[in-house]
């Protein structure tokens, strides 16, 4: 029974932080943790350490309630200067002069109504809860079966305290982390928290070394990981966040997200536009004060501001994005690739890091045998997933199975010594249990054999099952002599006439250490050390390529030899040979790989597996070269950040990384000023997930957990998806910048008109509030939307990535906006002042002397539709560019005329917007005017294309 006194271990502090559980003996385990591995604790020590380290549950840290999401979103500086227009319009309406019949607070209204829609919209995008900890919670398995009082009892899981001892059994999962006791053939899959599917066997007398990485721990269970076969004791050493689950759970909650690229490029950009416009407003008051320093003078100049200020803004900006992010993710969906936060559409496009795991990502996650090795001949195999077709090759001679007589033993080996099923389901081939298994059976396909049909001819009698510590299993099935009195003629296969034969295979240096004779055609011969040797080089061989290498023998038994005379009857036995296998790099892989390379995007892989064949897979597909430095988990364990980050640059393959290393990779990436995509299924991946920019889960075998840690989601669990996703993010993030320039210039253009008209004595305002406001939402806007679909080119994955830091004026940009702004308010000016003198000498008959502002403001409307359509590429003319390839352009500019024609020619319309009725001689002239602005561009490309011309004469 358990003592409650003594030294207080695993009271003092959290068990996990204590010791290192796997380095322990299981019975010093015990002792530290004042547990009876025969009893368990007892009730009073349950209770007395449930206070102490509370229930083994993960615990949730406090986010962002919905109310400081949505209070965040009017903390744009944009926004809060609209805000603030909105309030000294409201005021001027209170206290100011009003014209006869005008609608008090329309403008104040309006303005209200856009900034509370950019709130709301910022806030949708934003406030989607993650639901990251709540998959994991999910992990664990409510009951559990636990010794307590000298009792088998079922317990709630979250009742389970360091230092019980836990019962497991074949299809539980396991609900805490502990040092195995005793095992029985135990075997867990661990793919949750280690990523890599094969079911590890488990041992609880080895001690290991302190650096051992937790996919070699085969003396620990984890919480999360599910028992596939076998029984097992464990005491429990860690519970709730002191388990590697909870760890992961600290590491999720701790990621903070950053802004994505282009959210800086927003805030930069709302920066500079308020800081422009401040500096117009004092300029534009000043010089108008200086002029006229009176009263009424100063309330136009403020109104003037206030329509300069609304002006500056891009209120469509934010809908036009969101909808253009909305778009990419459609046709993400398409490319299999689920996008489940909008701006990382856009950030896809500047991707310059992919960190990728290596099962079923860059592989086919099916065992391929690559290679084969018997007596006589080392043989190179062909073929495809587990399709039972390919062919056998010796220095590219294709080889018959049927001539070579050890290899027909070799295949009936895989074939007998083996529990899986290879079938055809839904025209494919597909396996029923161990993937290792599947492919010897798709390789004895090759040959022509199949199961059914060799399990027919030799059924299996016993077996020995598999066990971690011999590392081999064995079948006993009918031999020749059986078959014989049934009168069936096996002449193919080599074998001597005997009731019985015992196929072994397992580990090929323990296998080959059981064989006394080989198999060399049709001929037994013994076993010299020159031959021992040359297998055991060969197999050095294939391991040094990364294949998994299994050695298989046999030998001729006269009868069922007793359960549990394993170590006894697999002895003398005949060596067949050595097959080598690999999770098969997917075939669309490589171009992918060297599609990133020609795009400036580097491929990494980090991966659980082995460091050869982590090399042998980065090698095959491009990743890596020979020669390359591959860095290990117990190698990163030893590097500062700072060391990390002199290396990560020169890293292209991690292996056998930890959870920890992963996140730890992605923020060194990052501290390089490295946009990095990182991919990820199982539970340990979501830290890192969360940390990258963008975090990519599998859709087929990705954990709910990393699914709700990720940015994008691959349908086909295919790293090409992901290039497919990064192009189509390139090209969302060319279609914004097109339509940002757009959309600035004619701000710009906007902001200048307005700025003039004080400053030329021409009476009033020519811009509301509420007519900027239209332009801006729908005149500008409609036909942004338009550019938003603009189809991509093909060269934009054959130029590097743009720099992550690159603000969003940079490349020409900036240039383009106040050259095309300067441009656009010239023409407009120059139609202003003509108009405004004009309207004044021609009056009367329904015609008004205010009617040059609506001349203004439907020359600045018509403006934006000739500049939509030129902008559509920056060297080719518009009679170049293809009207149908986007459609939208045309449409978009058609309608966007006509409702600008409405506000004009309805009247209540009309009285609302504030426009007056202009005669069609003068709405011709603003569309000649308007017009200028089209063929200026126009011109502008015949200018670079000559100058371009030029160069390269």
């Amino acid at each position: 029974m358990s003592s409650s006194t003594g030294t207080d271990l695993a009271v003092a502090k959290p068990a996990g932080e204590s010791y290192a559980w796997h380095t322990l003996e299981a019975e010093r385990a015990t002792d530290v943790l004042q547990s009876d591995r025969t009893s368990g604790l007892t009730s009073s020590e349950v209770n007395e350490r449930l206070q102490r380290y509370g229930f083994n549950e993960l615990q949730e840290t406090g986010g962002r309630s919905g109310w400081e999401i949505l209070l965040d979103q009017f903390k744009n500086i944009m926004l809060l200067m609209l805000i603030a227009v909105a309030v000294v319009s409201a005021i001027l309406d209170v206290f100011g002069t009003k014209q006869p019949g005008e609608i008090p607070f329309k403008d104040a209204l309006a303005i209200g109504v856009v900034v509370v829609l950019n709130g709301l919209l910022g806030y949708i995008q934003e406030s989607r809860a993650e639901k990251a900890l709540a998959a994991l919670k999910g992990l664990s398995s409510p009951k559990v079966r636990v010794l307590r009082d000298g009792k088998t009892v079922e317990v709630d899981s979250k009742e389970l305290v360091p230092g019980d001892v836990m019962l497991l059994e074949a299809g539980v999962k396991v609900s805490a982390d502990g040092r195995l006791l005793e095992v029985a053939n135990l075997q867990i899959r661990e793919a949750a928290l280690t990523g890599e599917a094969h079911a590890v066997n488990k041992q609880a007398t080895l001690q290991l070394a302190d650096d051992t990485v937790l996919g070699d721990r085969v003396n620990m269970v984890y919480e999360g990981t599910e028992v596939v076969q076998g029984r097992g004791t464990v005491l429990v050493t860690g519970t709730g966040m002191d388990t590697e689950l909870g760890k992961i759970a600290t590491a999720l909650q701790s990621v903070e997200a950053e802004p994505t690229p282009l959210q800086k490029r927003m805030a930069l950009l709302g920066n500079t536009l308020v800081t422009g416009a401040m500096i117009l407003v004092l300029l534009v008051v000043g010089l108008g004060m200086l002029h006229t320093p009176t009263m009424s003078n100063f309330e136009n100049l403020v109104k003037v501001s206030l329509s300069m200020a609304v002006a500056v803004v891009p209120e469509g900006l934010p809908a036009v994005i969101t909808v253009t992010l909305a778009l990419g993710t459609q046709r993400m969906v398409r490319r299999n690739a689920l996008i489940r936060k909008l701006p990382a559409v856009e950030t896809l496009g500047s991707v310059t890091t992919i960190c990728s795991d290596k099962t079923g990502t860059l592989t086919q996650n099916k065992m391929v045998v690559q290679a084969v090795a018997t007596a006589s001949n080392s043989l190179r195999v062909t073929g495809e997933g587990y399709d039972p077709i390919g062919e056998f090759r010796h220095q590219d001679r294709v080889v018959s199975a049927q001539d070579q007589p050890e290899l027909q033993a070799l295949l009936l080996a895989c074939v007998l010594c083996n529990d899986a099923i290879l079938q055809r389901d839904k025209g494919e081939w597909a396996i029923l249990g161990d993937p290792t298994e599947g492919s010897l059976l798709s390789l004895a396909g090759k040959a022509g054999l199949e199961k059914d049909q060799q399990s027919s001819w030799f059924p299996r009698a016993a077996e020995f099952p598999f066990s971690s510590e011999r590392k081999r299993m064995s079948v006993m099935v009918a031999g020749k002599e059986q078959n014989n009195r049934h009168g069936l003629s096996l002449t193919p296969y080599p074998l001597p006439l005997t009731p019985y034969l015992m196929f072994t295979k397992g580990s090929p240096e323990l296998t080959l250490e059981r064989c006394t004779h080989i198999q060399t055609g049709d001929r037994i011969e013994p076993l010299t050390n020159e031959l021992r040797l040359n297998i055991l080089d060969r197999n050095n061989q294939y391991a040094s390529k990364g294949l998994r290498v299994l050695g298989f023998a046999y030998k001729a038994i006269a009868s069922i030899p007793p359960e549990g005379s394993e170590e006894t009857s697999e002895n003398d036995l005949t060596w067949l040979g050595l097959v080598g296998m690999l999770d098969a790099p997917r075939p669309e892989v490589r171009e992918a790989v060297a599609k990133c390379r020609t795009a400036g995007i580097r491929p990494v892989m980090i991966t659980g597996d082995h460091q050869l064949t982590a090399q042998a897979v980065a090698e095959d597909l491009g990743i890596a070269h020979p020669g390359d430095l591959v860095l290990t988990g117990r190698e990163l364990e030893k590097l500062s950040m700072a060391e990390l980050e002199a290396h990560v640059d020169r890293v292209s393959v991690y292996a056998r990384v930890s959870p920890e290393h992963k996140l730890q990779i992605v923020q060194a990436l990052q501290h390089q000023n490295q946009i990095v995509a990182m991919t990820g299924d199982g539970v340990n991946d979501a830290p890192a997930l969360k940390q990258a920019d963008i975090g990519v889960a599998m859709g087929i075998t990705g954990t709910d957990v990393s699914k709700e840690a990720s940015d994008m989601v691959l349908l086909d669990d295919n790293f090409s998806t992901i290039v497919s996703a990064t192009e189509e993010g390139r090209v969302v993030y060319i279609n914004i910048r097109r339509f940002i320039r757009y959309i600035l210039g004619s701000n710009l253009g906007e902001v200048l008109t307005i700025a003039s008209a004080p400053l030329l004595g021409l009476g009033g305002v020519p811009l509301s509030p509420l007519q900027i406001l239209w332009m801006n939402l729908v005149t500008d806007g409609i036909p942004a939307l338009a550019l938003a679909v603009e189809p991509g080119r093909p060269i934009v994955m054959q130029q590097p990535p743009k720099n992550p830091k690159e603000n969003i004026f940079a490349r020409g940009l900036g240039s383009y906006m106040i050259r095309i702004g300067i441009i656009l308010a010239i023409v407009t000016i120059l139609l202003m002042v003509w108009a405004y003198h004009h309207s004044q000498a021609v009056q009367g008959g329904g015609l008004d002397a205010d009617r040059w502002k609506t001349m203004v403001f439907t020359t600045l409307c018509l403006a934006q539709m000739g500049h939509a359509i030129a902008i559509r590429s920056n060297t080719r003319l518009a009679i170049q560019v293809d009207p149908f390839s986007n459609p939208y352009i045309l449409i978009s500019v058609v309608v966007t005329t006509m409702l600008q024609l409405l506000l004009i020619y309805v009247p209540p319309l009309r009285s609302f917007f504030s426009t007056y009725y202009i005669p069609p001689i003068e709405l011709l002239i603003c569309f000649g005017f308007s017009s200028l602005v089209f063929v200026w561009i126009e011109l502008e490309k015949l200018f670079i294309r000559w100058q371009r011309s030029r160069q390269h004469s």
